[in-house]
């Protein structure tokens, strides 16, 4: 074989060698990421979306969620790396916090910034004032989750003494305070959406006040994750919030019946004027949050409600366990691509 045979057969060999690296590199791999949410809510509708539209996938995630009942649990699946990133009340990661950890949770997407209850009576109350609830039997959420907690916060504020004004029941499982309610227990009853639409609708009362719009705005549900896990994936965490951000703006622009048709995978069981009616209050009383930032009047609120309820023993700085690094990115890049 003369040199320019040789030369040539070389340089065949080279040019398929670059053209199959390079189909190689043309397909990135996917990553995936395990989520866990605390329960299944029209009130997470931004996450449904973000998932129905493929938003995670045009990043390259591969997003496996799962449902995990109860703050606790979730948080123990977060902790334990059985779920890398989970979605739950901020609460839990300064509880985390407060116990001491060598790998703090780390706030880095907020998703709702109202509490998602409202207080619900067995009949219409057209001009409610908050005193009718002095002398009632009132069916309350579990001690120590942020429903509770908002729940107090409002009443306090509203001039009620939970100890002296009114007979308090918390000690039902959250599962089963709608049942409760139902079967005849209480007068007043705290509920989220769209447990109180399917009341409304099967006749039960009437929603007449709402606890999120009275305990003001603050980072109620949140994407959270270890400081190692956003340590090691920096890059899969940025992707992450770039998708909710789009999705938080695509809620924004379009109405409560199109985000129903788009979330319906998700809400099978449920009645689609049933999930309207729900997404309609929530978006009505601004509590889908529109970017995934924490601010810190937010944060410093959440600190308030739970140092009302007790359950604080320091008013954790936000810098100590909030990374709003992903999100004020997300949000810029979705400002410069309007």
């Amino acid at each position: 074989m003369s040199r320019t045979t040789r030369l040539a057969a070389l340089l065949l060999v080279f040019g398929l060698s670059v053209s199959l690296l390079a189909g190689c590199g043309g397909k990135s791999e996917t990553v995936k990421v395990r989520v866990g949410e605390v329960t299944r809510s029209v009130f997470y509708a931004p996450e449904y979306v973000a998932l129905s539209l493929g938003l995670f996938k045009q990043e390259g995630l591969d997003v496996e969620l799962q449902t995990i009942p109860g703050g606790d649990k979730t948080m123990t699946a977060l902790l334990s790396g059985a779920i890398d990133v989970a979605l739950v009340g901020s609460e839990t990661s300064i509880y985390v916090y407060q116990q001491g950890s060598d790998d703090p949770v780390i706030n880095f997407a907020q998703l709702t910034q109202r509490d998602g209850t409202f207080l619900f009576a067995r009949k219409d109350h057209p001009n409610f004032n908050w005193s009718e609830l002095k002398g009632s039997t009132f069916l309350g959420q579990r001690k120590g989750g942020m429903p509770q907690m908002a729940g107090a916060f409002t009443l306090k504020k509203k001039g009620i003494d939970t100890a002296a004004d009114l007979k308090l029941i918390q000690n039902i499982e959250f599962a089963n305070i709608a049942s409760a309610f139902a079967s005849g227990t209480g007068d007043y009853v705290q509920l989220f959406e769209p447990q109180a639409s399917i009341f409304e609708r099967e006749g039960r009362g009437k929603v007449i006040a709402s606890f999120g719009v009275e305990s003001g705005y603050l980072p109620y549900t949140v994407f959270m994750s270890k400081k190692s896990y956003i340590g090691k994936n920096s890059d899969t965490v940025q992707k992450f919030t770039n998708a909710l951000q789009k999705a938080q703006l695509w809620v924004k622009k379009h109405s409560p019946g199109e985000i129903a048709d788009t979330i319906s995978p998700y809400f099978q069981n449920t009645d689609r004027d049933i999930v309207v009616s729900a997404i309609k209050r929530y978006k009505d009383q601004d509590t889908y949050a529109q970017n995934p930032v924490i601010d810190d009047k937010e944060w410093n609120n959440l600190l308030d409600v739970m140092d009302n309820a007790g359950e604080l023993k320091e008013r954790v700085p936000a810098g100590k366990i909030v990374n709003n690094t992903f999100a004020e990115k997300a949000q810029s890049a979705a400002q410069s691509n309007k």
